[in-house]
């Protein structure tokens, strides 16, 4: 049985004055105004190490809720304690524009992706087609026995049929790219930190629905390819 999906909320904050009294945060954005909440894992991982299967460094993960949140975002996190319980979310955390404007987005995972990376031969090259937590199609030409979990090492190789397997390690860029859903966050904080100032502006954020990656095993995700191919068998 496959494990329900995991989303993203949050919102952008900077610190200002209030009426010449303590600076104090104020809340900006909507997280979900500015990239859809899409739901990209390797994103999530890389960020945050939420459904790490790429096996990154997380560069802002379990901070927990900030003490010093705005009114609106800490209105927004009661309301949905009330509604959902403590345990309706997690992994909250948050990370200011300082630290992303710092990140080397060619930084490479610290070992290669829990996932194998599926290819297939086209007439302009190999053309990659999704990565797969589990493949039935596999395990059997491998011998990989259902629960079995195994790491491999760096460009090892599976011709298996018309599907090229690989085991490989990605770097930040390709997780968090450079069109992607997380250009108009970053843009977005950008120009609130010419404002305010890069260490005074950050984003908050918040998961819910399954907390882990799920390795190689009968309840692992399968790629979409993989699914597909089983469901016309």
């Amino acid at each position: 049985m496959l494990g329900i999906g995991t989303d993203i909320s949050g919102f952008l904050e900077h610190w200002a004055p209030q009426n010449d009294q303590e600076s104090i945060w104020y809340s900006a954005h909507g997280l979900s105004s500015l990239n859809d909440s899409v739901r990209n894992y390797d994103a999530f991982g890389c960020l945050f190490g939420v459904r790490n299967y790429a096996n990154f460094r997380p560069l802002a993960a379990g901070r927990g809720f900030p003490a010093d949140a705005s009114a609106t975002v800490s209105a927004r996190f009661a309301q949905l304690t009330e509604w959902y319980g403590e345990d309706g979310f997690h992994s909250t955390t948050w990370i200011t524009w300082a630290e992303v404007k710092a990140v080397d987005w060619n930084e490479p995972a610290e070992k290669p992706d829990s996932r194998l990376h599926e290819y297939r031969q086209t007439s302009s090259g190999l053309r990659m087609t999704g990565t797969s937590s589990w493949s039935r199609v596999f395990a059997e030409a491998v011998g990989l026995e259902a629960g079995a979990i195994r790491e491999w090492a760096e460009g090892s190789e599976w011709l298996v049929g018309d599907t090229l397997y690989r085991s490989a390690t990605i770097r930040r860029r390709d997780a968090v790219t450079e069109t992607g859903e997380w250009q108009p966050v970053w843009e977005a904080m950008k120009e609130l930190a010419e404002l305010h100032g890069d260490d005074n502006v950050r984003l908050v954020v918040w998961f819910d629905g399954d907390t882990e990656a799920r390795s190689y095993g009968p309840g692992a995700m399968h790629s979409a390819v993989e699914a597909a191919r089983e469901a016309d068998a």
